[in-house]
């Protein structure tokens, strides 16, 4: 069996019916290519100077993700101020979090991405796309980092970014660009 890929029309589905704290996760898990419990485990103080400061739970491994080129703020930069602003006036150092301010723990994440997943799979459906209705259904929250690793330009940058070492990729990149014979 083919490993599943989350093309952009499953992704845009099941983020179209997320509350905000599966989008951030989402966003955080995409931009960082960490796991779904390492996101959860990102705290306000891993943000040193212009990175975002990882240690991989699976792996013990520890990561800088650069939030900053040339000054300006990159997409992961870009959103972790809107968590931040979003987060405002809250107590809890995570950055995932309920509106009213709770952290989001695992089964917390899960319910809510059922609840996401399900609401996208029945509109597909009502809309006379069944096969795409089944691919939303099949997309699980561990498909965003080999979603995020096949959409990196440079596979020795998603290797990094992964945490994995001399450049070894675990995921079959989907999507590289190969030129015509003629």
């Amino acid at each position: 069996m083919a490993p599943y890929y989350a093309n952009d029309m499953v992704w845009k589905a099941v983020y179209a019916q997320a509350c905000h704290e599966l989008r951030d996760a989402m966003d955080l898990a995409y931009l960082t290519g960490q796991r779904p419990a390492d996101v959860l485990g990102m705290r306000k103080d891993d943000i040193v100077d212009s990175y975002l400061l990882v240690t991989q739970g699976k792996t013990g491994k520890r990561l800088r993700i650069q939030i900053e080129v040339d000054g300006e703020q990159n997409s992961l930069g870009k959103l972790l101020k809107r968590i931040a602003q979003g987060n405002e006036g809250m107590l809890s150092p995570f950055l995932v979090l309920s509106r009213n301010g709770r952290r989001v723990s695992w089964p917390m994440l899960r319910n809510r991405w059922d609840e996401a997943r399900s609401k996208a799979a029945s509109e597909t459906e009502e809309n006379g796309e069944p096969d795409l209705a089944v691919r939303i259904w099949q997309f699980q929250l561990r498909d965003i980092r080999p979603k995020a690793a096949s959409e990196i330009r440079d596979v020795a940058d998603a290797s990094v970014l992964q945490g994995h070492s001399k450049g070894e990729l675990r995921y079959r990149r989907v999507g590289a660009v190969a030129k015509q014979v003629k």
